[in-house]
């Protein structure tokens, strides 16, 4: 059998597994295992063992458990939550601002915990609800929170960039480095997609109301500023 034809067989393998509803781990595990037996045979025994004992010499995955412990802090430190409702009062005045600020949430949140499972989680526990509670559209919503989410992926630090470093056999700090400008501009682009399609559709992204924007005064502002500012 060719080397395509395999590569082939394994794949859809995954995939019918897949839709099994098994875990994703154990269904790599699982094709991985059944390929190595079946190509190798009893020398293919020990292939995830020491495949396994390779991995666990790699120290930039002690960066993993770091990440881990940082986005622990966050969520029982109530950080996001400060974050938010300091980005709701200075950008609530105008239209799709609590998107935007939702944006700008999603690019503290890469810069601090490198996971966009970890942005996408915190944005709809947090930002959802308040987005959906002050009339926006919910396809701007959901689009929102997807697109801010994946910004963890580029944003240093970034986990993926760490065990893509490791594959590559490529220095982490480079490709943190790297990822820095692409990610900032897709922020950017995200921002002024928001910006000109709420100006444009005002329905999509409504400011705050007029007895909103009188309740907010300048020192409140300022306060939250500070208080956001000094715990992150």
């Amino acid at each position: 059998m060719s080397y395509e034809a395999i590569a082939i067989l394994m794949f859809s393998t995954m995939l019918l597994l897949m839709m099994t509803g098994q875990r994703v781990f154990g269904v790599i595990g699982f094709v991985a295992v059944a390929a190595s037996l079946a190509l190798w045979g009893n020398a293919g025994q020990t292939m995830g063992i020491q495949a396994a004992m390779k991995l666990m010499k790699w120290n930039s995955l002690l960066t993993l458990p770091m990440f881990v412990f940082m986005g622990y802090v966050m969520s029982e430190s109530r950080l996001a939550d400060d974050l938010y409702r300091m980005f709701h009062v200075w950008f609530g005045r105008i239209r799709g601002g609590l998107a935007i600020g939702t944006i700008f949430l999603m690019v503290l949140i890469s810069a601090m915990n490198g996971l966009s499972v970890a942005g996408m989680a915190i944005g709809s526990t947090i930002a959802l609800p308040e987005l959906l509670r002050r009339g926006y559209d919910k396809q701007m919503v959901t689009g929102v929170i997807q697109a801010g989410s994946s910004l963890g992926i580029l944003i240093p630090p970034s986990v993926v960039l760490v065990l893509y470093a490791m594959i590559a056999r490529q220095p982490v700090g480079q490709l943190w480095l790297a990822g820095v400008m692409p990610g900032l501009m897709m922020a950017g682009l995200f921002i002024a997609y928001i910006a000109i399609r709420c100006a444009l559709q005002p329905r999509l992204g409504p400011a705050l109301t007029t007895q909103e924007r009188e309740a907010i005064t300048l020192s409140e502002k300022i306060r939250l500023l500070r208080a956001a500012s000094c715990r992150f």
